[in-house]
C-alpha cells in the first residue's frame, strides 16, 4: 500500500514539474511549491523507519493544509483559506504584499472595494461554502440527565433513597414482594417526583439562558454591499464583504483594512494588553474578530469567518451557561443554610428519642404489641424499625431544608428574564433584575431615551439671517459650496440612491442622517461627485468629551487646502473669529455680533433644538507646504447654525412621574447645551418650571467637574439635570451617588459611558443606538431605547424582590409548623404523625408547585407606591414575621389537638386521625398560600383572575391530594375519609383567611426585630 501511494506521489510530482511556465503566475506558483514541499514532505515521512509519537501531529491543520492547497474552491481559484488565515493571524505584511496588497486579496475574493460583493443569494452560498460561514462550535449544551444527576448529589436525597432501598429490601423479605415494597417504593417515587421536578426547572432555566445568549449575540453590523450600506445579522457576515467600522463597534471577523481615519481598537480581549493599537494600510493594516473599535472610523475586507479566526476558536471552548449567583440567592443561601442547621438539629433530637424509647421497650405495633423485646426480637425486625426511625428523621430534615428557597429565585428570576424581553428588555446578568427594585436613582441620557432619535433640521441660520425653508436659493454659491463641503466630507454618515433610483438612502447616526437629508433636499448635495472632486488629508473624529468633528480636504487639482468643522454650536463658536453673511461675505465676529450668536443659540435651545455649527478656515499656502496633518482649531469662519429637533418620546413623562412616585428621583445627564437641556426636561417632568440653575437643580458637567469632593457631595441630590457633560461626568455623579447610599441605575449608549455603566450599580445600555461596547458593560439592554421601558424593568425588578418575599413567608409559616409539630409529638408520643411519604409530599407542595405559584405573580400598581428597599433591609420584614408566625401557631395548636385529643373528638381510628392530621396540614398550606399573595394588603384575592398559573397550581394541588387521600391508599398511607370529615378538614384550613385578615390589623414597628436584639446585646457589653 506505502508503494501505491509514493508511485502516486511520484507521477504527481512529475506533472507538477512539468506545467509549463506561461501558466504558472506568482500567487499560483507559489501555491504549487507549497504543494510540492508538502508532497515531498509526506514521502519522506512515510519512508522513514523511525514513527513519531501521534501526539506530534495535528490532524485537523494538515488536513486543512492539503485540501485548501490542492482542491481550492473552483470559484475562488487565485486563494484560498489557509493563506487568508495566516496573513492576519501573522501579521504577515510582507505576504501580504506578495499578493498586492489589499486590492489583490480583493480581486482574488472578486470584491470591489467601494461597492462591496454583489450581495445575492447565490453569491453568499458560494462564499459560505469557499470559507464558511460566521458561526463557530459550541460546547454541546446540558441535557436533562445532567441536571438529575445534579439533583442526585443532593445529600439528603441520597440518605433518603439510601433509606428508601433499606425500607423496600426489609419490606419484601419481611412481608412478601406482593404488600412489602409500598413503604420503599412510596419513598423512591416521592422522591423521584422532587428530583423530577426540580431537574426539569433548572434545565428549562438553561435553555432560557441560551436563548438569551443567541440574542445577545446577533449583532447588527453594517456592510457594503451592491454598492448599498445596509445592516445585516454578523452571522451573516462572509469573507470578501466590506464593513463598516465606527467608534463601538465589534470587529465581527478577522479582515484588513481598507481606509478610514484615526483607527484604533482594542484587544485586550484578545491579548490581554490595555493600550489601544492603531490601525493603518501601511504599519498594521489588521483586524481581529471580537476586538473593539475604541476611536476612529473606517473600512475593512472580511478574510475569514467563524472557525477560520481566533475568536472563534476560543469562543467554541467557552460555555454560555450561567453559574451566576445573584446577591438574593447568597443571602438566601445564607437563611437556608441556618434553617437547615435548625432542621438538622431537631431531626437528630427526633432520632434519638425515637430510638430511645423503641430500644427501652416504649413503642408499639399495630397490634399494640411491644415492637422490641431484647434478644426475642428479629434481627430483620429491628433493622426494619431503625431504617424507619432514620426515614422519618432524614424526611424531616428535608421538610426542614427550605430548598425551594433557591429555585424559587431561578424561577421568578427566569420568569421575570422571559417577561421582561417581551417587554423590551434583555438581561444580561441575573443580579440586575433584583438590584433594580432596590434602586433609589435613575441617571438617564435624553437623545433617544426620553425622545425619539429621529432629528429633524428645522431651522437654518447663516449669519444673523434666518434662512427659511424656501429661502436657500437666496445664499452666496460659494456658501452653498463650503457648506456641502462641511456636511458631505465631515461626516460617518453615508448618501446613496434607493433600488428605485427616484429616493436617497441615508445611514449614520440620526444626527448625521437628518443633516444629510437636509443638505440633500435644500443644498442640493451630490455626495458621490463631491467625494470624487475632493480628498481627504486627515480626520478628527467626533467623540463625547470634544463634541465636535474636523476634516481636511483639498480639492484634486488645487493647492488650496480647506479646514472644516462640525460640532456643540457654542463650542464652535468660540473657535471661531469671523461669519459668512448671506451674500457670501466674511464678516468680523466681534464681541457684540457674538453675544447676537449667542441668543440664536439659546434662542434655538430654549425650543428643545439641537444646536450644530459649521465652521471653516482656508489654510495658507505656506503651512500647507510644510505638511502639516493637524487640523487648525482657531480663527475660523463661521458657516452656518442649523436647529434639529428630537420631539419627547410619547408616554415619558407618565414614566418619570411613575419613578418619581416610587421614590425613585431621576436625574438627566446629556451632552446638549444647557438651555436646550433644561426644555426637555421641563417638557419630560425631570425638571419642575420653577426650578432653574440658581437653585443647583441644573448644572453643566464642568461646573460639577470643578467642585470640590465637599461640596458635590452636599449638591449632588439637588441636581436634576446635568448638560454638556463628559463621560468622565457622568462617573463621578454615580460614584458620588453611590457613596452617599444611593442604588444607582445608568443609562448609556456611547463607548464612553463604559465606565459609567460598570460603576453603576444597575447599567442599563441602549439597544438601538447603544456601542457594542456600552452593552458589554451593561447589565440590561433596553431594545426600544425608550425610558418607559427603564420604568417597567424598575417595575419588574420590585416584583421579583416581593415575589421572593411572598415565597418566603409561605415556606417558612410550613417550616415552623412541621419542625414543631414532629419534634412535640416525637418527644411526647414517640412517633411522627405525618409519614416520610406524607412529608415529601408536602416538600413538593411548597417547594416546587409553591414556588410556581407565587414566583410568576406579574407586577402590580401598588409596587410603584413603596419606597425603595435599602441595601441592608432584611429579607425577612417584621411583617412577614407577623404573618408567618400567627399562621404557624394556629397550624401547629389545630395539628397537635388533632394529634393528641383527634381520635376522642372525632370518634376514629388512628390511622383515619393520621389522615385528618395529614389532610388538613396540606390544605393549611393552600389556604395559606392565598394570604402569602399580599404580605400587607387584607384583601388577598384581588387581581387573583389575572393570575391564571396560580389558579391552576392551586387546584392541581387540590385534586392531587384528594387522590393522595382517596385513592393511594397503601402508597401514601392514608385512610379514606367521608364528606363530614373532608369539610371538618376544609373547615380548619379555611380559619386561616379570617386569621390573616385579623392580624393585619395589628401593627408593626419599622425598625426589624432582630436590630433590637443587637442593640441589647450591644448595651449589655
Amino acid at each position: 500500500m506505502l508503494s501505491v501511494f509514493q508511485a502516486i506521489f511520484h507521477n504527481l510530482e512529475s506533472s507538477i514539474l512539468d506545467m509549463p511556465a506561461s501558466l504558472i503566475t506568482k500567487p499560483t506558483q507559489k501555491r504549487w511549491h507549497m504543494a510540492f514541499t508538502t508532497i515531498y514532505c509526506s514521502r519522506a515521512f512515510s519512508s522513514s523507519p523511525m514513527k513519531k509519537p501521534r501526539k506530534n501531529y495535528s490532524p485537523v491543520s494538515s488536513n486543512r493544509v492539503v485540501i485548501d492547497i490542492l482542491e481550492p474552491h473552483l470559484c475562488f481559484s487565485k486563494i484560498d483559506q489557509s493563506v487568508l488565515t495566516q496573513i492576519v493571524k501573522q501579521k504577515n505584511v510582507d505576504q501580504l504584499r506578495k499578493y498586492d496588497g489589499v486590492e489583490g486579496l480583493a480581486s482574488g475574493l472578486k470584491t470591489n472595494l467601494e461597492n462591496g460583493i454583489s450581495g445575492d443569494v447565490e453569491d453568499i452560498s458560494r462564499r459560505n461554502e469557499a470559507f464558511g460561514s460566521n458561526t463557530y462550535r459550541k460546547p454541546p449544551p446540558k441535557n436533562l440527565f445532567y441536571f438529575v444527576w445534579e439533583a442526585l448529589r443532593d445529600p439528603t436525597i441520597l440518605i433518603l433513597l439510601a433509606c428508601a432501598a433499606l425500607s423496600l429490601g426489609f419490606g419484601i423479605k419481611v412481608h412478601g414482594l406482593k404488600d412489602g415494597w409500598y413503604d420503599g417504593g412510596s419513598i423512591f417515587v416521592a422522591v423521584f417526583l422532587v428530583l423530577a421536578v426540580s431537574a426539569i426547572s433548572n434545565f428549562r432555566q438553561n435553555r432560557q439562558f441560551v436563548k438569551l445568549s443567541k440574542v445577545s449575540n446577533n449583532i447588527q453590523v453594517d456592510v457594503v454591499r451592491n454598492g448599498r450600506r445596509q445592516q445585516v445579522s454578523i452571522f451573516e457576515i462572509v469573507v470578501g464583504d466590506v464593513v463598516c467600522l465606527k467608534i463601538g463597534d465589534q470587529v465581527p471577523a478577522d479582515g484588513l483594512f481598507i481606509d478610514g481615519h484615526s483607527l484604533l481598537v482594542d484587544e485586550s480581549s484578545m491579548t490581554g494588553e490595555s493600550d489601544h493599537v492603531e490601525v493603518d494600510l501601511t504599519q498594521n493594516p489588521f483586524l481581529f474578530s471580537g476586538t473593539k473599535v475604541a476611536d476612529g472610523f473606517g473600512r475593512m475586507l472580511v478574510t475569514s469567518v467563524g472557525m477560520n479566526t481566533t475568536w472563534g476558536e476560543m469562543m467554541s471552548t467557552i460555555s454560555n451557561d450561567s453559574n451566576e449567583q445573584t446577591p438574593l440567592q447568597s443571602r438566601l443561601n445564607k437563611l437556608t443554610s441556618s434553617i437547615g442547621k435548625i432542621g438538622l438539629l431537631v431531626a437528630f433530637l427526633v432520632l434519638v428519642v425515637l430510638l430511645v424509647r423503641y430500644f427501652t421497650g416504649n413503642t408499639q405495633d399495630e397490634n399494640g404489641n411491644t415492637e422490641y423485646n431484647g434478644s426475642k426480637t428479629k434481627a430483620d425486625d429491628i433493622i426494619n424499625s431503625v431504617v424507619a426511625i432514620i426515614a422519618a428523621a432524614v424526611t424531616i430534615v428535608v421538610v426542614a431544608i427550605p430548598e425551594g428557597l433557591p429555585l424559587a429565585v431561578t424561577l421568578t428570576l427566569a420568569y421575570s428574564m422571559k417577561r421582561m424581553m417581551s417587554d423590551n428588555a434583555m438581561v444580561r446578568k441575573l443580579s440586575a433584575c433584583e438590584t433594580m427594585g432596590s434602586a433609589t436613582t435613575i441617571c438617564t441620557d435624553k437623545t433617544g431615551t426620553l425622545t425619539l432619535n429621529q432629528m429633524k433640521v428645522t431651522k437654518f441660520w447663516l449669519g444673523q439671517d434666518f434662512v427659511n425653508e424656501m429661502g436657500s436659493s437666496s445664499v452666496a454659491a460659494s456658501v452653498i459650496e463650503l457648506l456641502t463641503q462641511g456636511v458631505g466630507l465631515n461626516t460617518t454618515g453615508s448618501v446613496c440612491k434607493s433600488i428605485s433610483g427616484f429616493e436617497f438612502e441615508f445611514s449614520g447616526s440620526p444626527t448625521e442622517k437628518a443633516i444629510l437629508s437636509w443638505a440633500v433636499s435644500e443644498l442640493n448635495l451630490d455626495m458621490e461627485g463631491l467625494k470624487q472632486s475632493c480628498e481627504i488629508l486627515h480626520v478628527e473624529a467626533f467623540n463625547s468629551t470634544k463634541k465636535r468633528s474636523g476634516v481636511l480636504m483639498r480639492k484634486k487639482g488645487e493647492n488650496t487646502t480647506n479646514v472644516h468643522w462640525k460640532g456643540a454650536a457654542e463650542m464652535v463658536l468660540a473657535m471661531c473669529s469671523n461669519y459668512y453673511d448671506i451674500s457670501g461675505n466674511i464678516m468680523v465676529l466681534d464681541d457684540v455680533k457674538r453675544k447676537k450668536f449667542d441668543a440664536i443659540i439659546q434662542g434655538m435651545a430654549a425650543s428643545s433644538l439641537r444646536c450644530i455649527a459649521f465652521a471653516h478656515k482656508q489654510v495658507p499656502e505656506k503651512e500647507n507646504e510644510e505638511g502639516k496633518t493637524q487640523i487648525e482649531e482657531t480663527c475660523l469662519t463661521l458657516l452656518g447654525l442649523v436647529g434639529l429637533k428630537d420631539p419627547c418620546r410619547p408616554g415619558v413623562k407618565k414614566a418619570v412621574e411613575q419613578c418619581q412616585y416610587a421614590g425613585v428621583n431621576v436625574k438627566m445627564i446629556t451632552g446638549d447645551n444647557i438651555f436646550t437641556a433644561r426644555a426637555i426636561a421641563t417638557e419630560c417632568g425631570i425638571l419642575k418650571p420653577n426650578q432653574d440653575t440658581a437653585s443647583g437643580a441644573v448644572v453643566e458637567g464642568v461646573e460639577f467637574r470643578n467642585y470640590t469632593p465637599e461640596q458635590r457631595m452636599e449638591k449632588v441630590d439637588k441636581i436634576c439635570v446635568m448638560a454638556r457633560s463628559s463621560p468622565f461626568d457622568k462617573l463621578l455623579m454615580v460614584q458620588c451617588l453611590k457613596q452617599k447610599g444611593h442604588v444607582v441605575a445608568v443609562t448609556g449608549d456611547g463607548t464612553n459611558d463604559a465606565p459609567a455603566l460598570k460603576e453603576a450599580d444597575i447599567g442599563l445600555s441602549m439597544g438601538i443606538q447603544g456601542t457594542e461596547v456600552a452593552k458589554e458593560s451593561s447589565d440590561i439592554v433596553i431594545l426600544d431605547d425608550n425610558f418607559g421601558s427603564v420604568a417597567t424593568v424598575l417595575r419588574w425588578g420590585r416584583c421579583v424582590y416581593t415575589n421572593i418575599q411572598k415565597f418566603i413567608q409561605f415556606q417558612l409559616t410550613v417550616n415552623v409548623a412541621a419542625l414543631v409539630i414532629n419534634f412535640v409529638a416525637a418527644v411526647s408520643a414517640g412517633e411522627v404523625p405525618l409519614s416520610a411519604v406524607q412529608l415529601l409530599w408536602v416538600n413538593l407542595i411548597m417547594d416546587t408547585l409553591g414556588a410556581l405559584a407565587l414566583a410568576t405573580e406579574k407586577p402590580t400598581k401598588e409596587l410603584m407606591e413603596k419606597p425603595p428597599v435599602g441595601r441592608t433591609q432584611p429579607l425577612i420584614t417584621n411583617v412577614m414575621w407577623r404573618n408567618l408566625l400567627s399562621q404557624a401557631c394556629y397550624q401547629i395548636i389545630v395539628l397537635l389537638t388533632l394529634q393528641f385529643k383527634g381520635e376522642t373528638i372525632f370518634n376514629v381510628s388512628s390511622k383515619v386521625n393520621d389522615t385528618l392530621i395529614f389532610n388538613v396540614f396540606v390544605l393549611c398550606q393552600v389556604f395559606n398560600e392565598f394570604n402569602a399573595r399580599k404580605l400587607e394588603k387584607k384583601n388577598v384575592f384581588e387581581g387573583i383572575h389575572k393570575s391564571k398559573l396560580f389558579l391552576v397550581i392551586v387546584g392541581v394541588t387540590i385534586v392531587l391530594q384528594v387522590v393522595m387521600v382517596e385513592f393511594l391508599k397503601k402508597f401514601a398511607d392514608t385512610e379514606r375519609l367521608n364528606w363530614w370529615q373532608w369539610g371538618v378538614c376544609v373547615g380548619f384550613a379555611s380559619v386561616s383567611w379570617p386569621i390573616g385578615w385579623v392580624v393585619k390589623l395589628i401593627p408593626v414597628p419599622e425598625k426589624p426585630f432582630f436590630s433590637y436584639l443587637k442593640w441589647r446585646n450591644s448595651k449589655a457589653v
